[in-house]
This record gives structure tokens, sequence and C-alpha cells, in this order.
């Protein structure tokens, strides 16, 4: 038995899987003797104190639930020195000792703030995007693209009963992940990311003509939310090739639903790292997946790196999507 009060909070976009982190904290930190807070809406709830203490009842059937039981929210409020000092007072009052943080990397910048006025912070990567350079994997990423997967199927069918191009833009905001492994996974013909320069007559309408000659006549183009324009690509299309193209903006639909097996179970390990760490009076780290294993890392070196676009796979989808 330890002793310790600590909280969770979600912060930054929601993501599947967020639940399960959650349930894992607030079951790991009660399993060794913890007093376990859910703070609402993000750091917003910190200020305003907008908490209550958790039971293991509290987070029941909540693994397989989207969204978070937590809300989530973006903080400018807390982006204030004074604000960060008011919600470690504020902390400190209610005896919570450390906070997991589960977010982006937006988040742990909170967190480091929060735990250089004095609370412990641990974070842990939620976003679908999968943009945080320090971990190879995020909570969310997998649901979002089983749900991209899911629905660029759907348009598939639609444009081959027209022969029709359909170009589908999936989220990402700057990171490519979600287009590129969702555009392997439906075949298109070609898939457009921030982190690759490209050229729309070399790399789409050379690929769909080279593609006409094999005798195919509908074309899925994957559009990642950084590179845009899917309305005009479709356009150009239209005009340039004389075949019918139409654009599809998946949004929001991808942040939503059940989560997969996958973060499901990513996201227990990670709260329960989480927690460890704070057991052991351990604050200003990020719980991350390095090399398939989790592990965690300072911070700031976390924050500090660069995230590396998978070239190699690109290259490979390049290949084999004709």
């Amino acid at each position: 038995m330890t002793g310790k009060s600590i909280a969770v909070l979600t912060s930054g976009g929601d993501a599947p899987g967020m639940n399960a982190a959650v349930r894992a904290v607030v079951r790991t930190g009660i399993n060794m003797g913890m007093k376990v807070y859910g703070v609402y809406r993000g750091y917003n709830g910190l200020l305003n104190g907008d908490l209550e203490e958790m039971n293991l009842r509290s987070v029941s059937e909540i693994i397989g639930n989207g969204g978070t039981m937590l809300y989530t929210a973006r903080s400018e409020d807390f982006k204030k020195p004074e604000n960060q000092k008011k919600a470690a007072d504020f902390c400190r009052s209610k005896g919570i000792s450390g906070v997991v943080v589960i977010g982006g990397d937006g988040s742990f910048r909170g967190a480091r703030a929060l735990t250089n006025a004095g609370v412990n912070c641990i974070g842990v990567p939620g976003t679908i995007d999968n943009d945080i350079a320090c971990s190879e994997y995020t909570v969310g990423f997998d649901t979002a693209m089983n749900t991209a997967i899911q629905m660029v199927d759907r348009i598939r069918d639609t444009a081959q009963s027209h022969d029709r191009c359909s170009i589908v833009e999936v989220m990402g905001r700057h990171c490519g992940d979600i287009a590129l492994q969702t555009g392997i996974a439906t075949g298109a013909t070609a898939i457009l990311v921030p982190e690759i320069e490209f050229n729309i007559e070399r790399d789409v309408i050379t690929r769909i003509v080279n593609t006409q000659k094999t005798g195919k006549k509908h074309f899925i183009i994957v559009v990642a939310e950084g590179v845009g324009g899917v309305d005009d690509l479709a356009k150009y299309i239209e005009h340039r090739l004389g075949i019918e193209a139409r654009a599809t903006v998946l949004g929001h639909v991808q942040r939503g639903g059940s989560p997969t097996l996958r973060d499901r179970v990513v996201a227990s390990e990670m709260g329960y790292r989480a927690v460890k760490l704070l057991s052991q009076d351990i604050g200003n780290r990020v719980v991350v997946m390095r090399d398939g294993k989790i592990t965690d890392l300072d911070i700031t070196t976390a924050l500090d790196m660069e995230r590396v676009f998978d070239e190699d796979l690109y290259r490979i989808a390049m290949t084999i999507s004709i």
C-alpha cells in the first residue's frame, strides 16, 4: 500500500483507446493502494477543480468505448505560468503527487510544465495521427486506420460500379502515416503524403494511365490531410483524363468508434507503466513504444526528437500499387 494520490486526464484530440488507458491507470493505482482521481476536460479540469475520485467500477465497461470518458480539451490558459502554478497548488491541496497525461506533444509540454511546478507527470501518447516522434506507435492509430480502410473499401465499391476515380482524404495533419498504411491496405493507385515531394503528372496522372493500360478502369487515390486539395485534384484528373472523379474527405469519423485489440492492449500497457513510474516518485517521463517494447523517456528528450517517415514502406507502396 503506497498511500499516494494520483490523477489522470486526457488532453488534446480524442483517440480510440484513451478509455483503455484511463482504465489501466485507475485499476493499477487502486491495486497499488493509491487514491486515483479522474480529471475532466484536460488541464482545464485542474484549473477549475473539475475532478472526482475513481473506484474500480468507475471504469467498468469502458475499454471498448471510443472517445474519452474524462472528456478532453485544449487549454490556452494552462500555457500561462501563473496557471501552471495554480494547477500545481490545486494538486497539492488534494494530496495529488502525480498526474498521468494522455495526449500528444502539446499535452506533454503541459506535463513538463506541471512537473517543473512540483507535481510529477507521466505522458502517455494518445493520438490517431501517430505523429509523436519519440514513440513508434500512439494509442488510437490502429483504430483510425481500420476505420479508414472500411470507408475506402466502401468507396471502392461505388468507384468500381461507375468506372470512377475516387480521391480520399484521410486525417494526419502533417503526418502521412494513416495515408500511407491505408493506401497500401486498400491497393490505392497513388498515395500523397506531406513528407514526400510529389508531382501530380508523374505521381498521379502517369500512374493512372499506366494502370489503365493493364485493363483497370477504377482508381483510388489516398491523400493525407496535410496535403489537402482533394477537390481540385478530382477536377484536374477529370479534365486531364476524361474520367469521372470524386473527392471524399473522411474527417472525424476516423477518431470515433470502438478501439481495436491493438489499441486496447497497448493503451493498457502504457497506462500500467505510467502508474508504476509515479509509484516510484518518478516524473517528467513519457511512456513510449520503442522496437516494439513499452519503455519510457525523459519528456524533454522525447519532445526534441524528430519524427522519421518510413520511406522504405512508401517505396514498397509505389511498387505494388499498380
